[in-house]
């Protein structure tokens, strides 16, 4: 094989690059502060908060993402009443079926790492004066990140590879332009091309979060 034959490989299968990144990226705003919010909601003291976010989470959590995807696009249309207004892009049903599920493992992630927290500290916060918003930025928050890190670094290289479910709704992205690419060609080496370029967007996220545990170990 030629090194045109591998450059042209290389650029037609990151081709789809951009759309992996624009939804890894999407998902991870979206997610994080989403999952916390519903592990906030959990720890509730009230009855009829939790057992519907706990009720979600456990759906969520027990189904297959790909069916996930497919009743958000295909599913949704047909509810009675709403479903006229809940069509939607293809793009845009991926996020949010992303987004919603990886906000329910990263908010038991969370839920972990706020069980971890001696609640000696919260009423030493308490007779320290600090309001309830106080506890969860200064002592809840900064205890919780440190202990559910490395669980959010395995989501979050998980999530990497999940991006390849997007070919469940049509969604151009690095998979789909690999198979693509074998069809015309009849070789399997745009797979391998595929397979280059998410080990190295897994090895650039690797690093960053390594970096990132670092500088929680406190």
């Amino acid at each position: 094989m030629s090194f045109d034959e591998i450059f042209n490989t290389f650029v037609r299968v990151g081709a789809g690059l951009g759309t992996t990144i624009q939804l890894f990226v999407v998902t991870m705003i979206v997610a994080i502060p989403l999952g916390f919010a519903m592990t906030m909601m959990v720890q509730s003291k009230y009855k009829a908060i939790v057992y519907p976010v706990k009720t979600i989470i456990y759906l969520l959590r027990s189904t297959p993402l790909i069916l996930q995807l497919l009743f958000i696009y295909f599913g949704l249309p047909y509810m009675p009443f709403v479903g006229e207004y809940l069509v939607m892009d293809r793009f845009l049903a991926t996020i949010l079926g992303f987004s919603i599920n990886y906000a329910a493992y990263f908010a038991e992630i969370f839920r972990g790492g706020i069980l971890s927290i001696d609640p000696g500290q919260y009423e030493a916060a308490k007779v320290l004066g600090m309001t309830n918003v106080q506890t969860v930025k200064r002592v809840v928050i900064p205890q919780m990140l440190r202990v559910a890190m490395p669980s959010v670094s395995n989501e979050t290289i998980t999530l990497v590879k999940d991006t390849s479910l997007m070919f469940t709704l049509a969604v151009p992205e690095v998979l789909q332009f690999a198979k693509a690419a074998v069809s015309d060609t009849g070789s399997p080496f745009p797979f391998l091309v595929a397979g280059v370029i998410y080990l190295v967007l897994n090895t650039s996220i690797t690093w960053i979060l390594v970096k990132i545990e670092k500088k929680l170990e406190y």
